[in-house]
């Protein structure tokens, strides 16, 4: 099932998304296909010191959106920065969905839901007021 809006939470380890109306939601959970080191950078060391991005868990984050129109990306680290830049350069289409991209911490998926549903119902007054 599919509907208009859609929120995603992540972490380098797992996205909780969820699908949406003003009274249906339909969760999904995805989880990332390798463990999530924390590399630190060493003085001269070489190399970035960073993870490489899990693909196949973007993939698989990507798949869960669709039907969605439109997307919000919430999450407490750098993930969701590496998701969108990632729908940004391979994924056009979804990208241009992504209405917004937030910090938020862990957040149960009743307040994940009360929250999205609060901004969507924001922003579509915006957009009416236009």
């Amino acid at each position: 099932m599919s509907h208009f809006h859609a929120v995603v939470w992540m972490d380098h380890a797992e996205a909780h998304v969820l699908q949406f109306t003003e009274d249906a939601a339909e969760r999904t959970l995805v989880h990332a296909h390798g463990k999530h080191r924390q590399i630190h950078h060493r003085k001269g060391a070489v190399g970035s010191g960073k993870a490489p991005e899990d693909i196949a868990y973007f993939h698989a984050v990507i798949e869960s959106l669709k039907g969605a129109q439109e997307i919000l990306v919430v999450g407490p680290a750098s993930a969701k920065q590496e998701f969108k830049k990632h729908l940004d350069t391979h994924h056009k289409d979804v990208a241009a969905k992504v209405v917004a991209v937030e910090n938020a911490d862990h957040p149960t998926d009743g307040e994940l839901l009360n929250h999205a549903r609060k901004f969507f119902l924001a922003a579509d007054r915006m957009r009416l007021q236009k």
